[in-house]
């Protein structure tokens, strides 16, 4: 999982896996939570509030990938 980070620099092909896995994950959560897509739909910031839930789920989910790393590492060495 890839997130955008200040100052670094990404390819063509990088960008737009982004904005496709982006989009993915804002349909996903239409679907799945449509009273929050309608409060969020037509705000002067929607966009902003879209890609600040995802950079804070990708976050997330980064998070808990790499404690299961390290528990698994710790598994292994026991």
């Amino acid at each position: 999982m890839k997130v955008l980070r200040d100052g670094a620099s990404y390819s063509h092909r990088e960008v737009v896996d982004l904005l496709v896995e982006f989009s993915a994950f804002k349909d996903r959560v239409e679907k799945k939570f449509k009273e929050l897509a309608r409060e969020l739909d037509g705000k002067n910031n929607e966009h902003e509030l879209w890609v600040n839930l995802y950079l804070i789920s990708t976050d997330y989910a980064e998070e808990q990938f790499n404690k299961k790393q390290k528990q698994e590492a710790m598994q292994k060495v026991s």
